[in-house]
């Protein structure tokens, strides 16, 4: 049987992952409903949050939905729905699918035909990303703990400290950015172009914090995200074409 990156067997599987996932959400929403009504909350304030939470997620739902869109084009629908539906990272998944195509001498751009190309993508994915999980339960406590000790014994180091670890995730993403901005010096100008989008994606992020913050427009801190994604990818199109 010929190899199909959307083969129905995929959706079916994909299909079942998530409704367990959207099984656990709505088990979960019942139980806290019931303890809202024995704590005696008021009906209001329960219709409101559950009609606020409902609201706010369609914004990080935009951004999955544009990841799955940019990954559907050489691994699919299926394996990006599920790798961004269940615990997948939207920075991370298009990251390392990437470079894995990449490696394997392929790209986001063409659908892959290989069924051993696809398993070794899958794998990246899934595996790089379940390092978290593994860890989580084991190191977790023990890293809150330490910083919490040091916010308490000294407030401003803390804080430095926090922003240095978040610092250091980002350019982790950074370096992916800028890795072949230097050959431009060789006549390359494809370089460039990751580091205009994300040029553009800033500056987009900028003009949604000024609406926030200088406005007043409080709703757009959920919707910063998703703006400034899209903006970066549709600046794609037209740099891409104009660097090559």
């Amino acid at each position: 049987m010929e190899f199909n990156i959307n083969s129905p067997i995929l959706f079916v599987m994909v299909g079942i992952l998530v409704a367990v996932v959207l099984a656990q959400s709505v088990v979960f929403l019942c139980k806290a409903l019931k303890r809202a009504k024995e704590k005696g909350m008021d009906k209001a304030v329960i219709k409101k949050t559950i009609s606020s939470a409902a609201i706010f997620t369609i914004a990080p739902a935009v951004a999955i939905l544009v990841g799955v869109i940019t990954l559907s084009q050489s691994l699919g629908v299926a394996l990006p729905w599920l790798r961004l539906s269940v615990v997948g990272s939207l920075t991370y998944e298009t990251v390392a699918a990437g470079t894995a195509l990449e490696e394997l001498g392929l790209g986001l751009e063409m659908p892959i035909t290989d069924p051993s190309a696809f398993v070794s993508v899958v794998f990246v994915m899934t595996m790089g990303i379940a390092i978290g999980l593994i860890l989580v339960p084991f190191v977790t406590k023990k890293i809150q703990k330490g910083m919490n000790n040091i916010g308490m014994k000294d407030k401003k180091w803390g804080e430095i400290l926090n922003n240095a670890m978040f610092l250091g995730m980002i350019s982790a993403f950074l370096g992916y950015v800028f890795c072949d901005v230097t050959n431009v010096f060789k006549g390359d100008t494809s370089g460039l172009i990751p580091v205009l989008v994300m040029f553009v994606s800033a500056v987009a992020m900028a003009i949604c914090g000024i609406f926030a913050k200088k406005l007043k427009q409080r709703w757009m801190n959920d919707y910063a995200l998703p703006i400034s994604l899209v903006c970066g990818m549709a600046a794609a199109i037209p740099i891409t074409n104009w660097l090559g």
